[in-house]
């Protein structure tokens, strides 16, 4: 069998192989200087791992916020045995002692020095070809995560495919018009440890000419932002966006609200907002605490709180995504892309009222309302009477358990699941290949109520075969699910195409939106996954808010009763989609009713 190689960076995590091995074959020589790693014995074979390796200097004083630097060459023979440092990050104490929670949290030291990469690879023979690589970028909203993670261990990936995993901040703030500071730095830091891998992985057995970026989240919006930024087209070959994309709509802001964000959480740390300089010497020098913990004050209360994102800096990315998307301006390459069944229900737990980690959690009508209202911050008024018409049980709507249901439905299908669809959708309209999967096995270690289902972030484990470990206690099905899952993605890092013998899994096409459903059975192939709750988000919610926008606009100059106007304006909102009855058209007919 072909072999795989796999890497961890803060943020990255990476599998590859190489020609370009030693005698000595824990000690490699990059192009920085030797490493030295350790030797794991996984299922009765041999990996080998480097941990803690240096992809770019450590971003600290005048380098914090601003594009990284590769990294220094160093004298003798580098220790690769230790995991390296969290980037800065407030830990989750909603739940403390809960597995469930604690299992992302920072598991070593935090500090700003934390741009290291970590790699698996499988024990090379002698004249062995070059492996195939892949290339973790872990979730987190951008905000938190750490390539250390039990879940995130490439080893047992790295031995049973024959990959490297590589994983790898005060990532994301910028200054208007400073060519110091434009943001983006997180996603640069990913695109320096790419061009890091390009230039040193055959060392470790891997082949540059076949990188493979993988990612969950956070990092699978990251996957994305580099299929969208011509910088790092040349540094992989394949992608794979694990339950997000670039164009979803919490994962990225505009540089007015970047610029906007940055003044308030210099005032919050006590900085001058001018002469420039001085603002940005001081926020240089404030404490990396004090600014994880001022920024999440820039925030209202919503479903998902994520204070610094990506945006539009005119070099990593020239322009928004959408318009990336839409106008074919990205990578043309095959993307495997897939979704869990139960994509919102975890956010419920971090502030939706009603709902607890004890019990079932059975909302009220009152709360599934104030749900909808935290799910939607600064909407209008149409958009959210829109959205509760389309989520509400209408046969009995004080039906606890419906109500509950229906608000992890609306998170997952506007937040992570209409988005993702719609990108493979225009991804494929403009020439890229996709293969599309919807998982829905709910794990049998799972320490989240079982109400909660298939949820986000909970495939992973078996992407990274976590199964294989004896001690953790997984059924018999699941070990050989995972064991699929990782032949999956390694024949689609091989290949191109995550089909295996006796398992054909058909390309995405716009006409039929054919997927595969995996879980213990074998695929199966199902077409138009909720295509009836993304047609509400894609196609006529936007349009109701386009009315609602001229609607107001054209009554602006004149005096009016708003609470009226408003109710009028729902009313009608709601008549259109009662007419519509789902078969979801134009509702441009509805603007005069609207204007009267």
């Amino acid at each position: 069998m072909a072999s795989l190689i796999t890497f961890l960076l803060p943020f990255l995590h990476l599998c590859t192989g190489s020609l370009a091995w030693q005698q000595d074959d824990l000690t490699v020589n990059t192009l920085n200087g030797k490493v030295q790693g350790v030797r794991l014995s996984v299922l009765g074979h041999d990996v080998r791992a480097f941990l803690g390796i240096p992809y770019a200097k450590p971003p600290l004083g005048e380098l914090r916020f601003r594009p990284p630097k590769p990294p220094l060459k160093w004298e003798g023979v580098k220790k690769a045995a230790q995991f390296p440092n969290t980037c800065y990050q407030l830990p989750d104490t909603v739940y403390p002692g809960f597995n469930g929670a604690e299992m992302w949290n920072p598991n070593t030291a935090v500090s700003e020095d934390c741009l290291y990469l970590n790699i698996w690879t499988p024990q090379l023979k002698s004249q062995q070809q070059a492996l195939p690589v892949l290339v973790w970028i872990y979730g987190g909203g951008f905000n938190s995560g750490t390539s250390s993670l039990a879940v995130y261990d490439g080893r047992f990936l790295s031995q049973s495919e024959n990959v490297v995993v590589v994983l790898g901040a005060l990532g994301f703030l910028s200054l208007p018009g400073n060519d110091n500071i434009r943001g983006n730095a997180g996603l640069l830091d990913q695109q320096l440890a790419l061009r890091w891998v390009a230039d040193n992985i055959a060392f470790f057995g891997g082949d540059p000419s076949k990188v493979t970026l993988f990612g969950e989240s956070a990092g699978a919006a990251s996957v994305g932002y580099h299929l969208l930024s011509p910088g790092s087209h040349g540094l992989f070959k394949r992608a794979v966006l694990q339950s997000a994309c670039p164009t979803a709509p919490w994962a990225s802001l505009s540089q007015a609200q970047i610029w906007n964000r940055t003044w308030t959480l210099a005032s919050l740390l006590g900085c001058p907002l001018s002469p420039e300089a001085d603002l940005e010497r001081c926020l240089q020098r404030a404490d990396p605490e004090d600014i994880v913990t001022q920024q999440y004050e820039l925030l209202q209360p919503s479903a998902l709180q994520l204070p610094f994102l990506p945006s539009v800096d005119g070099d990593f990315l020239p322009d928004e995504p959408e318009v990336l998307l839409k106008t074919g301006n990205f990578k043309r390459t095959e993307v495997l892309v897939g979704l869990n069944k139960n994509e919102g229900s975890y956010f419920l737990l971090y502030g939706m009222p009603g709902y607890s980690l004890a019990g079932e959690s059975l909302i009220s009508r009152k709360d599934f309302l104030e749900g909808i209202q935290l799910a939607l911050p600064g909407t209008s008024n149409a958009t959210k009477e829109a959205t509760i018409f389309q989520y509400t049980n209408w046969s009995d709507v004080e039906d606890k358990m419906k109500n509950r249901d229906a608000l992890g439905g609306l998170i997952g299908d506007q937040l992570f699941s209409c988005p993702t669809l719609e990108f493979v959708r225009r991804y494929s309209q403009h020439g890229g290949k996709a293969f599309l999967y919807l998982f829905d096995h709910r794990s049998s270690n799972n320490p989240w109520p079982a109400w909660m289902g298939v949820m986000h972030g909970y495939e992973i484990e078996f992407v990274f075969g976590m199964p294989l470990d004896a001690s953790l206690k997984y059924t018999e099905r699941e070990v050989n699910m995972s064991r699929s899952f990782m032949k999956h993605w390694a024949n689609f890092a091989r290949t191109g195409n995550p089909s295996l013998s006796g398992a054909p899994w058909p390309p995405y096409e716009a006409e039929s939106q054919v997927y595969v459903t995996l879980n213990t059975n074998p695929l199966q192939q199902k077409s138009k996954m909720i295509a009836q709750q993304c047609q509400f988000w894609t196609h006529l919610l936007p349009q109701i808010q386009r009315v609602s926008a001229s609607y107001h606009g054209s009554n602006s100059s004149a005096p009016s009763n708003t609470a009226d106007s408003n109710d009028n304006l729902v009313r009608c909102v709601t008549c259109a989609i009662s007419m519509l009855d789902g078969a979801f058209v134009k509702v441009d007919f509805f603007v005069p009713l609207f204007s009267r």
